[in-house]
C-alpha cells in the first residue's frame, strides 16, 4: 500500500480500511501490480481524442506515449476521457460546449485518486475547457498540444486547412471553379493528422499555453505527424510525475505576469481574436484579474512578427522550421517577464535563451517585423458599452476609420435569406451587421462574424466590408470585423436597436464604435424592443442559457467562476 501520505492519491489506495481494498481491489482488474499502489504519483491523462474530433484523431496513439514517460519517471498513468469539441464537426458551434466540457474535465479531475495532470488537447475548444476545468481543481498540470496538420496543398501551392473555408464562395461564384477543383481542394486541404495548420484558433491556443508556460519548451507548433511531437508527449510524462513531486500547481505557474505574457504573445503571433474569450474565461477559474481593456493596453502595441495565414503568407509548418515560438519568445524578450515560471521549473526568458530562427520571411525581428503594431484593438462606445474586439492584422487599411450605413440583418438565417438577393440596397460603402449570434442570442456565440459578402459585390471585385456582431470569428478567417459586441442584441444591448440606413462610425485608432442615433430616438426603440425567446428550454443548453456571462467576462457560467479545490470530503461507502 502507498506510503506516501503527501499524495492526494494516498487517500484512495494507501489507507489498508475498507475502503483501499474497495479502490485497489477493483482497479487490480486492468492488471495493475503491487508497486503500482505504493507511493506512485498517480498520473491522470485527460484525453480529448475522439473520432468526431478530426483535430484530434491521433490523440488516442498520444497517450501511449505519455504513459511511457509517466512509467518510467515511477508514476501510475490513468487515462481519462472528457468531452470532446470537434470544430468543424458539432452544430450550433462548440463555444457551446466549452463550459461543458470544463465541467466535465473539473469533475472528472476532482472526483477520481489523481496527484498530477496531462491534458491532450488540440481542436480549438478542446485547449481552455481542459484548461479552465483543471484550473478549477489546481493540480499540477501540463499540457500535450496534438500538434497542426502539415501544410495543405492544391496545383502546387500551400493552402490553409482553415483559410480556403472563407473563399468558398468567392472561389465558386467568382472564380469559376469546376467542381473537380473544389473537391481537389476538399482532398489537398487537411492531408493529415492534427489540427488547422493556420495561425487559427487552434494555433493559437497551442502558442497560448506555451506562452503561459504550461508546456515544455517549443512545444505548440511540432506538426502532429513529426516524430519530434511524440518525443514531446514522452518528456511531458516523465516531467508531470516531478512536478507532483515539486507541488508545482497551475496556481503557481499562472500568475498575472503569465497571463500578461500570453497577450503580449498573441500579438506577436497574429494570434485569433478567440484568445481574448478563452484568457478571460480561464483568468476567473483562477480569481486572476484580467479584463477585456487589458488586451489593448498590454498588446495593441507589439509588433507582428510572424507571417502566418490568414495576416500572413505562411503556415505552421514553416513556423516550425523557421524555429517555432522559442524564437519569438526570445525576440520580443523586451515586452515579457522573464522571470515567470513555466511547466519545466525554470524561467521562460531562460528557456528561450539559445535559441536561433532559420527564416527571416516567417518569422521577423522586432527592428524589422511585418506591422508594427498588430494586437487586438478593443473598441467602445454606444454600439458597445461593455466593449467590442477587431484584429488589426487581417483587416484592411483602409476600412479602420469608416463611416458607412447599416444593412441590418436580425438572425443569421435572415442573413442567408437576403445577402444574395439582387435587390438587396447594399453596396461596398455600407456596413453589415449581424444580431442574434451572441452568448446568449445563438445560443454559443457561432464562428459567423465574418459573414461572406453579397455575390453581387465579390463580382464588382470588391472582397472586404466592415461587418459588425455580436458572435465570433474563425482564427483562419481575415477582414475587418467588429466582433464579441457586449452587450450582445440578445440582452438588449444597443446593437439590437439598429435599423437599416442608421449611420455607423468605426474608427479603430481612436478606439471607437458609435451608432449615430440620438439617445431620444434609441430610448424610443428600446421601449419598443421585444427580446427573443430563449431557444431551449431543457438540458443543457438552457442551463447556458441562464448562467453564461457575456463576451467580455469571457462567456463561462457565472456558476463556474473560481474554484472548488481539489480536496473530496465525503467517500461513496
Amino acid at each position: 500500500m502507498a506510503s506516501d501520505k503527501k499524495l492526494r492519491s494516498y487517500d484512495w489506495f494507501g489507507k489498508s480500511d475498507k475502503m483501499g481494498f474497495v479502490h485497489r481491489s477493483w482497479l487490480r482488474n486492468q492488471g495493475y501490480p503491487d508497486d503500482y499502489f505504493q507511493g506512485r504519483p498517480v498520473i491522470g491523462i485527460c484525453n480529448t481524442w475522439s473520432e468526431l474530433t478530426p483535430c484530434n484523431g491521433h490523440l488516442r496513439d498520444f497517450a501511449e506515449v505519455v504513459k511511457r514517460g509517466v512509467v518510467e519517471a515511477g508514476g501510475f498513468p490513468l487515462e481519462f476521457p472528457v468531452t470532446s469539441l470537434g470544430e468543424t464537426i458539432m452544430r450550433p458551434t462548440t463555444m457551446l460546449f466549452r463550459n461543458l466540457a470544463a465541467m466535465d474535465t473539473e469533475e472528472s479531475i476532482r472526483a477520481n485518486p489523481l496527484d498530477g495532470v496531462v491534458l491532450l488537447t488540440g481542436c480549438d475548444k478542446t485547449t481552455p475547457s481542459t484548461l479552465m476545468g483543471a484550473c478549477s481543481v489546481d493540480l499540477p498540470t501540463i499540457v500535450v498540444p496534438g500538434g497542426p496538420m502539415l501544410n495543405g496543398r492544391f496545383k502546387g501551392e500551400c493552402v490553409g486547412s482553415g483559410s480556403f473555408n472563407w473563399l468558398h464562395k468567392e472561389k465558386q461564384k467568382v472564380a469559376n471553379y469546376s467542381d473537380a477543383e473544389i473537391h481537389e481542394m476538399e482532398i489537398g486541404a487537411a492531408r493529415s493528422q492534427g489540427h488547422c495548420m493556420t495561425m487559427g484558433t487552434a494555433s493559437t491556443m497551442a502558442c497560448m499555453v506555451e506562452a503561459l508556460g504550461l508546456t515544455l519548451p517549443g512545444a505548440a507548433a511540432i506538426p502532429a505527424v513529426d516524430s519530434r511531437k511524440k518525443v514531446m508527449a514522452q518528456m511531458s510524462g516523465r516531467r508531470i510525475v516531478e512536478m507532483v513531486r515539486e507541488d508545482l500547481r497551475l496556481s503557481k505557474v499562472l500568475t498575472r505576469k503569465a497571463f500578461e505574457n500570453a497577450i503580449v504573445v498573441n500579438a506577436a503571433v497574429g494570434g485569433s481574436t478567440n484568445f481574448i474569450i478563452h484568457l478571460l474565461a480561464i483568468a476567473g477559474r483562477l480569481g486572476v484579474e484580467l479584463d477585456l481593456e487589458d488586451f489593448d493596453a498590454i498588446g495593441s502595441k507589439v509588433p507582428l512578427l510572424v507571417n502566418l495565414k490568414p495576416s500572413g503568407k505562411y503556415l505552421m509548418e514553416d513556423f516550425y522550421y523557421a524555429g517555432g515560438l522559442p524564437v519569438v519568445l526570445k525576440e520580443i524578450q523586451q515586452y515579457l517577464h522573464n522571470e515567470v515560471i513555466t511547466v519545466n521549473g525554470r524561467p521562460i526568458g531562460e528557456n528561450n535563451a539559445d535559441i536561433c530562427c532559420y527564416n527571416c520571411d516567417v518569422i521577423s525581428s522586432v527592428e524589422e517585423p511585418f506591422q508594427r503594431e498588430a494586437g487586438i484593438a478593443v473598441l467602445k462606445g454606444n454600439l458597445c458599452e461593455q466593449g467590442a474586439v477587431i484584429k488589426p492584422s487581417a483587416a484592411t487599411p483602409e476600412l479602420m476609420k469608416h463611416r458607412g450605413r447599416a444593412v441590418v440583418f436580425e438572425t443569421i438565417e435572415d442573413y442567408h435569406q437576403r445577402i444574395d438577393d439582387p435587390d438587396l440596397d447594399i453596396d461596398e460603402t455600407c456596413v453589415i451587421v449581424l444580431k442574434g449570434v451572441g452568448p446568449k442570442g445563438y445560443p454559443g456565440m457561432p464562428e459567423v462574424g465574418n459573414v461572406d459578402l453579397p455575390e453581387k459585390l465579390l463580382r464588382k471585385g470588391v472582397r472586404d466590408m466592415v461587418r459588425i456582431s455580436d458572435g465570433r470569428m474563425s482564427g483562419t478567417a481575415a477582414g475587418t470585423v467588429v466582433l464579441h459586441v457586449s452587450p450582445e442584441s440578445a440582452v438588449g444591448g444597443n446593437l439590437a436597436l439598429v435599423q437599416d440606413g442608421d449611420m455607423i462610425e468605426l474608427d479603430v485608432e481612436r478606439r471607437r464604435l458609435h451608432l449615430d442615433v440620438s439617445e431620444q430616438e434609441l430610448q424610443k426603440r428600446r421601449a419598443a424592443w421585444v427580446a427573443p425567446a430563449p431557444r431551449a428550454t431543457r438540458g443543457y443548453v438552457k442551463i447556458y442559457i441562464d448562467h453564461v456571462q457575456q463576451a467580455h467576462l469571457g462567456a463561462d457560467l457565472d456558476i463556474l467562476q473560481g474554484s472548488s479545490g481539489a480536496e473530496v470530503t465525503r467517500d461513496l461507502h
